[in-house]
């Protein structure tokens, strides 16, 4: 059977009398009592520096544009089916949407 964990921290926190009511009726729906919905919110909290947060922004605007221009690209292949160019574009596209998907799966690893 596994040992109660002995708990002898305090943090202390200020909130409004409402801010308070939503804690307190939050935990009771879940089932817990404040500190451990605290403790497992805490435990879901993903932290991140403003670097990091500098980069992921300048990095979503960037794959932005190369959806845009994608879409664009799309666009024209769509319009010309018939063409060997199309045809070419298209298997392009499907190369550049997997590096794509490739590049997003790395969530800002770097």
């Amino acid at each position: 059977m596994p040992r109660k964990v002995q708990r002898t921290n305090t943090i202390s926190i200020r909130l409004t009398d409402s801010e308070k009511l939503d804690w307190e009726l939050f935990a009771h729906a879940a089932g817990l009592t404040i500190s451990q919905l605290a403790r497992e919110a805490m435990n879901r909290v993903k932290v991140t520096n403003v670097g990091d947060r500098a980069i992921q922004m300048k990095r979503t605007y960037q794959i932005a544009k190369i959806g845009n221009n994608l879409n664009q690209i799309a666009r024209w292949a769509n319009t010309y089916t018939n063409t060997i160019e199309a045809v070419e574009v298209i298997t392009y596209l499907i190369a550049i949407e997997k590096a794509l998907l490739a590049l997003a799966s790395t969530k800002g690893s770097e």
